[in-house]
């Protein structure tokens, strides 16, 4: 039967051999044993005791497991639910809109409005009213102007084109041309 020898255990110390030994090529001196201490750190003591047991490992590994499967569905969600936020947005603008809308067509059925309307837009006045329509843009100019701010002639004006030759000349280009339609005008 064979026999066990003892090992030193975490908490003894091994000690140097009783006799000195000396350095190679030193006279006279002699090595001393030094003792190590044991002082050893919280957070060394805790990890040197962490035992991970097989089921602790295989719970790791199905919570890994459990993230990795369902975090592309979670992506998926959360962009879905964006996506559904941004359309109900949406839904309530409309509604709005249709809500103004119902207040415009509201409007409209008032006699009072439409004839406020018919005044202010195209001018419609009762018989017997006079109505004076006031040419000064209040500038002291005293000469209207367009929207873009070109004066307007009172006097008829007519324009010298030769219909004709611009006739055969549009005939002319249409039938001779490989270009599209709508490209035809951007030619000259």
């Amino acid at each position: 039967m064979a026999t066990r020898q003892s090992t030193p255990t975490r908490g003894s110390r091994r000690v140097a051999a009783s006799r000195p030994s000396r350095a190679p090529g030193a006279r006279g001196a002699t090595r001393a044993p030094v003792a190590m201490t044991d002082a050893e750190t919280a957070p060394e003591h805790w990890l040197r005791h962490i035992r991970v047991s097989g089921l602790a490992f295989t719970v790791l590994a199905l919570i890994v497991l459990s993230i990795v499967v369902l975090a592309p569905g979670l992506r998926t969600l959360v962009a879905q639910r964006q996506q559904i936020a941004a359309l109900e947005h949406d839904v309530a603008a409309g509604k709005d809109a249709l809500d103004e809308l119902d207040d415009q067509i509201a409007r409209w059925d008032d006699p009072a409005y439409i004839e406020a309307q018919a005044r202010s837009r195209i001018y419609y006045a009762y018989p017997g009213e006079k109505v004076y329509l006031l040419l000064d843009p209040g500038d002291g100019t005293g000469s209207p102007t367009t929207d873009a701010g070109a004066p307007i002639s009172d006097e008829i004006q007519s324009t010298r084109v030769d219909w004709m030759a611009s006739v055969l000349s549009s005939l002319a280009t249409a039938g001779t041309t490989d270009a599209p339609p709508g490209e035809l005008g951007k030619q000259r």
